[in-house]
């Protein structure tokens, strides 16, 4: 079973629109190469960066087989495309897994139902549903800030020893402590993935192993480095660039992250703003207030490794 993409840099990808609001494939197979240039080591779209609540089930399908078409196309054998499963049914979310795999896609990201909220028994019977729906590699995606339910790392242990193609975890509660939890009953069974952008070094002294990224999406390069230089381990090194980083990194952790990363996007020259209702730009003080942070990192960005 392929590891490798899951230690690494994954972005989150935002999904860009046209003009007319629809899904912008064009750009989407530039703005893909560009992360895995960079050094990316898979793609994770379709999940809450990605707007994926407002996206019908064709044009998820749509995506995918562009990003697909896009690894292939850019020789890197060991990145993968690995989709957020994110539906109100658990029929219709194994029903996504099984067309992921069918596209061509690397790995899931399995995320617990939306809007419906309960117990462990129910939660467990979903994300187990569609973990054993393919044979893909499948990353549990915990946030209980966002939805509302939270794998505790005993929980997750008890996943991990029923289902072998569980092997990652996306670990979003925003609490450093879990990620030694976690190992402390599992060891390196699985891949501990940070999901939360300004806890990245944080999470990498702590033993994670990847980063599923938001501010990748403008900052491609930069991220990369930041993450593998805590990798490595040179702290003092990276302490310049990951100060500089930090209030950028920061607008990955508000509601309205997807309207912040996408105005950052366009800032930078690597996307629009443009976002799909209930969604709107920002405006007013809101709009005043990131702009204020933005040309400032832009302003004084340090230098970095090549």
């Amino acid at each position: 079973m392929r590891k490798t993409f899951w230690n690494g840099v994954l972005p989150a990808i935002t999904t860009p629109f046209n003009a007319d609001g629809s899904v912008d494939h064009a750009f989407l197979d530039k703005h893909v190469g560009l992360m895995i240039e960079a050094g990316s080591s898979g793609i994770v779209p379709l999940g809450s960066l990605g707007e994926t609540a407002t996206l019908t089930r064709d044009e998820k399908k749509a995506i995918l087989q562009t990003l697909v078409k896009t690894l292939r196309a850019s020789g890197n054998q060991d990145a993968a495309v690995v989709p957020g499963v994110a539906a109100l049914s658990t029929a219709e979310a194994v029903d996504f897994a099984k067309m992921a795999k069918q596209v061509g896609c690397g790995g899931l990201m399995v995320l617990p139902p939306y809007v419906y909220t309960s117990d462990w028994r129910e939660m467990k019977h979903h994300v187990s549903q569609v973990i054993a729906a393919t044979d893909l590699p499948c990353m549990l995606y915990n946030n209980p800030i966002a939805y509302k339910t939270d794998f505790l790392p005993p929980q997750v242990a008890e996943l991990a020893r029923e289902y072998p193609n569980l092997v990652a975890i996306k670990e979003s509660s925003a609490d450093i402590r879990r990620i030694a939890a976690i190992k402390s009953l599992i060891g390196s069974r699985l891949h501990i993935l940070v999901g939360v952008d300004d806890i990245i070094v944080e999470g990498i002294a702590a033993g994670a192993t990847g980063w599923v990224a938001g501010l990748v999406n403008a900052f491609p390069r930069e991220s990369v480095v930041l993450f593998d230089m805590a990798r490595a381990g040179k702290w003092h090194e990276l302490e310049p660039l990951y100060h500089w980083f930090l209030p950028l990194l920061k607008l990955d952790t508000v509601p309205k992250f997807v309207q912040l990363i996408k105005l950052v996007q366009q800032h930078v020259g690597m996307g629009s703003a443009a976002v799909r209702a209930p969604r709107m730009v920002l405006v007013g003080d809101e709009l005043a207030d990131a702009e204020r942070i933005i040309k400032h990192a832009i302003s004084t960005m340090p230098k970095f490794p090549a």
